[in-house]
């Protein structure tokens, strides 16, 4: 399993790698400086400036990266290389899976998080007080935060795992049809609508609503949990049909 792991990783990080390493330090540098009122008000907005930026070219490497992942599962050559190690292809998948989450939410979260810093010391208030005040008097707020990360994470997941999912679906039961591309891409819109659908599970702790055929759902702060936990049912659903599809056949 550490063998997926590490050429998960090395997959994606020769792209990644190098444009994070210059956006951390360039972003750090200018924290610090902002943190101890060292830059002036014009450093300030170039500052800001610069980690807008940022912020789109980590996106845009992510999506590289995350590309580069999924290629070596799936195109000719690389993946032919991995398909014929005796390792299960769930592990293989598990540690893309693992990989592309891990990266991407670890550098989003950093220029984010440096980016409203920095955005903070522009205006003139004093990021670490604004953080313990929040801290110490919302307790209940800094869990909803929490809770809402991991429904975002959730959501990622999901999504990633429809994309792999329709791609092996493309590769093995659509192979021989025509236009196996567009019934793939019917197959991303019914599992998404499905996931729609099932939110209606939830409606003893919120309100539901319909948005043309999509059904939505509006939850208390108490049922968020339950929301992630649904999400991550479903991608793990996805996650088990996906593997056993991989196992079954891949047309490469």
């Amino acid at each position: 399993m550490k063998a997926q792991f590490k050429y998960a990783f090395l997959a994606g990080f020769h792209i990644r790698g190098p444009v994070f390493a210059v956006i951390f330090i360039m972003n750090t540098v200018f924290l610090i400086l902002g943190l101890l009122g060292l830059l002036p008000f014009a450093a300030l907005v170039t500052a800001v400036s610069l980690g807008g930026v940022a912020i789109a070219v980590m996106f845009t490497a992510n999506i590289g990266s995350d590309v580069a992942i999924i290629s070596r599962l799936f195109s000719a050559q690389k993946a032919t290389l991995y398909a014929l190690t005796p390792a299960p292809r769930w592990k293989t998948l598990l540690a893309s899976i693992t990989t592309m989450t891990v990266m991407d939410v670890i550098t989003m979260a950093f220029v984010i998080i440096t980016q409203v810093s920095l955005s903070f010391n522009l205006t003139g208030n004093n990021v670490r007080q604004i953080f313990w005040s929040y801290l110490n008097q919302n307790l209940s707020g800094i869990t909803f935060i929490i809770w809402n990360i991991l429904l975002l994470i959730a959501g990622y997941l999901l999504v990633l795992m429809v994309i792999l999912f329709c791609i092996t679906a493309k590769k093995s039961i659509f192979f021989k049809m025509p236009a196996s591309g567009f019934l793939a891409f019917l197959l991303a819109c019914a599992c998404f609508y499905i996931a729609s659908l099932l939110q209606i599970l939830l409606a003893p702790f919120g309100v539901v609503e319909r948005f043309l055929f999509m059904i939505t759902i509006t939850l208390d702060t108490i049922a968020i949990p339950l929301l992630a936990l649904l999400t991550l049912l479903e991608a793990g659903v996805l996650f088990v049909l996906t593997s056993k599809l991989m196992e079954r056949k891949i047309n490469l």
